[in-house]
């Protein structure tokens, strides 16, 4: 504020925030991670996190009827910025849900139609677990594989991205994954009027190495969008 003293104005000077790199992790330590993930929910977050490139807040709030079996895509809604997205589904990952949805706690689901069940609920009725449980079993799990990293949860989004752009996916199918330009510079149509499902036939045909998700949760061959699989939740 100049307090209407435009003579002010000249003395103002813009203080520009350093830009860092963001920390990521190599194939082989994302590998690690999964592996040492110490039971089958902390599998499905941390495969979820970076198998799929979700923001913490999206993983804890996915629900039942986000899944979307037939097409193996994840429906993100109203994410940052309210905006809805789609995100690739994995087979494994797919599996790792359903056995997940067996063994989820249920006592907050009476009256609650299936679709609308959070598949990570938290200690309260309707609310799903917080960021910050979910913050700190990445930590303990990362730990346990011994990163030395300094290296948050969101590490693993931008370890997506990266991984898949050094495997030679068009910037353009990133940012419409990501739904953000924080990663990738701008460009002049942002995800490129891609659809879902050139989206994830061109991420099928630029997988990640072989080895990164073999041991937890490869998301590296993707069947046809279109194809058949049962439904989720099952019955």
């Amino acid at each position: 504020m100049t307090l209407r003293r435009l003579d002010l104005s000249a003395e103002i000077f813009h203080i520009k925030e350093p830009q860092k790199i963001p920390l990521v992790l190599s194939p082989d330590e994302a590998k690690r991670l999964l592996a040492m993930a110490g039971n089958l929910k902390v599998r499905v977050l941390l495969a979820l996190s970076y198998g799929a490139g979700l923001r913490a807040g999206e993983v804890v709030r996915l629900k039942a009827g986000d899944i979307d079996s037939a097409q193996h895509v994840i429906r993100v809604v109203q994410a940052k910025a309210r905006k809805d997205r789609h995100v690739m589904l994995s087979p494994e990952t797919l599996d790792l849900l359903r056995q997940w949805w067996k063994v989820r706690p249920n006592r907050f689901d009476t009256g609650v139609p299936q679709e609308q069940r959070g598949l990570f609920p938290g200690h309260k009725p309707g609310k799903p677990m917080t960021t910050r449980h979910l913050s700190r079993l990445f930590h303990e799990t990362a730990d346990a594989a011994g990163i030395k990293k300094a290296v948050t949860l969101h590490a693993l989004r931008h370890s997506f991205a990266t991984h898949l752009l050094e495997r030679g996916t068009d910037i353009r199918i990133i940012q419409a994954l990501l739904e953000t330009e924080t990663y990738c510079p701008p460009t002049p149509v942002r995800g490129g009027g891609f659809t879902i499902h050139t989206i994830l036939g061109a991420v099928r045909r630029c997988s990640l190495p072989s080895n990164t998700l073999t041991v937890a949760l490869s998301w590296l061959s993707f069947p046809s969008p279109m194809g058949r699989s049962p439904a989720f939740p099952p019955g």
